[in-house]
């Protein structure tokens, strides 16, 4: 899998994040409390990074990531009751706009952290890798 080890350290302090604080609180706070968890682990990161998105080689805009970790990685945050296709497919289509392989969507509004490996199949790096189902902590 392309980037385990460094998903697996984000997922680990999502992990952290979420048995600490557990949910019901606003986006904001999780974002905060990660970029604390992501510091304590060492790992380098841009929060609420705003990049461009082109269709067809022009710029149409711009949206903001929750985080891009380690200038690999973009973590999406979400503290909403349950994961639904919307939210993979914004990802997905993040992945896409930003030519990434791999991105992590970790949603902290459940009862147990929700979080799943999202990639961008159009990457020659991500290959053939597959979408495993959300998968709950």
């Amino acid at each position: 899998m392309i980037y385990e080890e460094l998903t697996h350290k984000i997922i680990g302090c999502a992990m952290k994040v979420h048995s600490t604080l557990g949910n019901g609180f606003q986006e904001v706070i999780y974002q905060r409390a990660m970029a604390i968890e992501l510091t304590k682990q060492g790992l380098i990161f841009k929060r609420e990074m705003e990049m461009t998105i082109f269709y067809e080689g022009e710029d149409i805009g711009t949206r903001r990531v929750d985080f891009f970790v380690e200038d690999k990685i973009m973590v999406e945050l979400k503290a909403i009751m349950e994961l639904n296709d919307t939210n993979l497919n914004q990802c997905r289509n993040y992945l896409e706009a930003y030519n990434l392989p791999v991105g992590l969507l970790l949603n902290f509004g459940s009862n147990s952290l929700q979080y799943k490996r999202i990639y961008n199949t159009k990457h020659p790096d991500a290959k053939t890798e597959t979408n495993p189902k959300i998968i709950k902590s």
